[in-house]
């Protein structure tokens, strides 16, 4: 099963040192390192935009640019904002706080038969509702 990647994934991986990272923000990264290699790790523009937006070096912006472009982003299309926009209504409706940019991620990942890595409890919250699936570390 394919797995999109949340930013807070991503960032940690790419955004931060290795040596700032704890044992579990470790295990996150070497996680991603195994889904990379299997080919499973996937990427939306939305996910994009946010890891490279604030990075104020244009030098460190490059870098990060360069390396996801070894990434394709998923095509995102109207069903998909569609979806999106039911799911936060859902989670909105049973008191659950909505961000676009999370529900954009569930409704992909649900149509498209994919699980979610996210360091993020709001996914927790959203999977007590949504029908979606979440992915964690293997080790």
């Amino acid at each position: 099963m394919n797995v999109l990647v949340d930013t807070s994934v991503w960032s940690l991986a790419l955004r931060r040192a290795a040596r700032d990272l704890n044992s579990s923000e470790k295990a996150v990264v070497a996680e991603l390192a195994e889904l990379i290699n299997e080919g499973r790790a996937k990427i939306i523009g939305l996910v994009r935009q946010e890891l490279l937006s604030g990075i104020k070096n244009p030098d460190q912006f490059k870098k990060l640019r360069e390396a996801l472009r070894a990434f394709r982003d998923e095509p995102v299309d109207t069903p998909d904002y569609e979806a999106a926009a039911l799911a936060g209504n859902e989670c909105r409706s049973r008191g659950v706080s909505v961000s676009l940019a999370d529900f954009l991620i569930c409704a992909i990942a649900a149509s498209r038969g994919w699980s979610i890595y996210s360091t993020d409890a709001d996914f927790k919250r959203y999977a007590k509702i949504l029908p979606m699936a979440l992915h964690s570390a293997r080790r």
